[in-house]
């Protein structure tokens, strides 16, 4: 069975960082704290209806949406595989650091 609070956390995140706004904004635009929103993102605290309206809101999502254990819904502008493209642009960042980082400790041997 799934926890609520960590459906909910999960979906808050992720579209927090498919729109690039931190837990402070989130937290200005529905009009709290940032440390209610990062109670809330780590499963501590649950928001009332009203405040899950305003969340959702501001997060630009139907509030219903909060709680979807489908994959992550892609809006009208493609929002998810812009986020999903800079996910592995990050990764392959990473991984080319650590390979030149590599090449330039073994060609010392």
């Amino acid at each position: 069975m799934t926890n609520l609070r960590s459906v909910l956390a999960f979906n808050m995140k992720v579209q927090r960082q498919v729109l690039g706004i931190t837990q402070a904004k989130l937290a200005e635009k529905v009009n709290t704290s940032t440390h209610y929103i990062g109670m809330i993102e780590s499963e501590k605290k649950f928001p009332t209806p009203e405040m899950l309206e305003r969340i959702a809101a501001a997060l630009e999502i139907d509030a219903t949406a909060l709680f979807s254990l489908k994959s992550y819904p892609v809006s009208e502008t493609g929002t998810i595989a812009k986020f999903h493209e800079q996910i592995l642009n990050d990764i392959a960042q990473v991984i080319a650091y650590r390979v030149k980082e590599l090449e330039l400790n073994t060609s010392g041997d």
